[in-house]
Parts: C-alpha cells; structure tokens; sequence
C-alpha cells in the first residue's frame, strides 16, 4: 500500500517539523548535501499561507516530504527529499505528481545535481531552466593588508534594530530580478536575526553620507568548521566603485580572524561579473545546484 499524502498549509506542528527535519538529516548523511536549503527549513513551523507542505507517510516519520512556495502565483517553487531507505519506490514520482499544477509552472530545485534527481527528470522530461554554483576558496588566509575603501565611503557594522529596512530596501534593489533573495521581508529578515549563527559583528554595510550602498553578510553556523558570504549586494546606483571586491575582501578577512580555513559562497552560474569577481578573489566552482520545470 502506497504512503498517505498528507497536505498543509502554513506552518507545521513542533512533532511535525521534527519528522521532516530528522528526514532532511537522513538524506544529508546518505548524500553529503543538504536536500532542503534554509528558506524551507525556516517555513517548517514559520510559515505564511501560501506555503504548502506535502508529507509522504506518517508526519512524524516521514518517507518523503515536499514544500511548494505559491507566493509568486506566476511561477511556483518547490523542493523536496526522500528518505534514503524508501527510494526507487515511486515516492518522488508521488510527490512531483502531487506538485504539478496545469495553471502554475513549478520549479523543482535539486540539491547537488546528484544522480537520481537527474534520472527521474531525464524520465519525465523536465528541463533545466537553473543552476546555483557553490564556489570554494580553501585554504583561506588572511590578505596582508585590507583593501581600502574608496574615498567617501565608511564600512561599519550592522545594528539589529537600527538597520533592518535600510538593508532591506538595498536587498530588494540589488536582487530585483532574483527569485528568492529579492523577495526577502522583515519577518524573514528577523528569523534568520534569531538563529543561532547569526553575528551582527559578521554583517558589514558600506555607507556614503548616511546612505546605505552596499552589504555583505557572513554566516558561520556553530560548531562549522568553514564560513560562508552570505549575502553581498551591492544597489545598482554604486556599481562599478569597487565594492563588491572591497566587502568580499573585508568578509574573508573577518572569516579567517575567526579560524576558518574554507570559506564558501552561492551565485547564479549566469552571473559573470560575479563568478569573476569570486575567482579572482580565489574561489572555485566546488558544487552546482539545479532547478528542473514542472
């Protein structure tokens, strides 16, 4: 007898979250990636209504799971993981059937390109319409001097509960045209201010005058033995000044005063100017992340 699909929108119970998080770590174990990147991970008991959960199987002990984001009704995404023990069983075929809707097309993200999710859309005929590079930057040492900063420009600290909105509003210029980083709000903002690895002393903003020109965020989870860049954006206005390389350079000079040996970063694999900018600062493509249409 096939698994019960159960269906829920908004956000799970704690004993519900649990199950798919035990699930997330199983696959991780089983595949050395990560099958639920951090928005969905969030969205488990965080969730709007317009998020919705398919839970394959008993939710506290799940054998697959999916979470469909129909915020943007025009163009839907999703990401899902099967238990290791319970695959090639039609789970993922259930849940991408389950995900298909004839009037929202659906983009499905594949963490790691691995193997089985590109046999089961070479069956389907799903094509790939992205790809997210992981890049890597190992050993990572500390320059011998810091860049400087331009003339007019002071680089300084972001201050929880003084620069929410600002960086805000320079997030949403700076990704106008990215489906998930443009659309980041407040609340998303303040969850990610109340986990664990969030460091304000990380989180660095350029500034002219009072205004807010450019950010670049680290994140070093605990216990992790490498960093990552966040996020660094810089508003369209101030491009071409130097500041993307000037906080790339200021981030991992304050990963390596940490301790850090690897630093890693995530861009689009169609964004030259910054794949450029990365390799210049040493970084590799270490990874790539991919996203078929349903």
């Amino acid at each position: 007898m096939s698994p019960r699909l159960h269906r829920v929108t908004g956000p799970l119970t704690s004993a519900d979250a649990h199950g798919i998080r035990a699930l997330a770590r199983a696959a991780t174990q089983s595949d050395a990636v990560e099958p639920l990147s951090e928005q969905p991970l969030l969205w488990l008991t965080g969730a709007g209504p317009e998020i919705h959960h398919l839970i394959l199987g008993d939710p506290s002990a799940p054998v697959g799971y999916a979470q469909l984001d129909l915020r943007d009704r025009s163009q839907a995404s999703a990401e899902l993981v099967v238990h290791p023990q319970a695959r090639r069983q039609g789970h993922g075929s259930a849940l991408l059937d389950a995900l298909a809707d004839p009037d929202v097309p659906v983009d499905v993200w594949a963490h790691g390109d691995l193997a089985p999710a590109r046999s089961v859309a070479a069956r389907r005929g799903l094509p790939v319409v992205r790809e997210l590079w992981q890049m890597r930057l190992d050993p990572l040492t500390t320059p011998a001097d810091p860049m400087p900063a331009p003339e007019g420009i002071t680089l300084r600290a972001f201050e929880p509960g003084r620069d929410e909105s600002a960086w805000l509003a320079l997030n949403s210029a700076a990704f106008a045209h990215h489906p998930e980083q443009g659309r980041m709000t407040r609340t998303d903002l303040d969850a990610r201010e109340a986990e664990p690895w969030f460091d304000p002393a990380g989180f660095v903003l350029a500034e002219s005058e009072g205004r807010l020109l450019a950010a670049g965020w680290t994140k070093v989870p605990p216990g992790a033995d490498e960093g990552e860049i966040y996020v660094l954006g810089v508003h369209p206005a101030a491009q071409g000044r130097g500041l993307g390389r000037l906080l790339t350079d200021w981030m991992l000079n304050h990963l390596a005063g940490r301790g850090l040996r690897t630093a890693v970063l995530y861009t689009e694999g169609d964004n030259t100017p910054a794949i450029r900018t990365y390799r210049r600062a040493g970084f590799e493509r270490s990874a790539a992340h991919v996203v078929y249409r349903l």
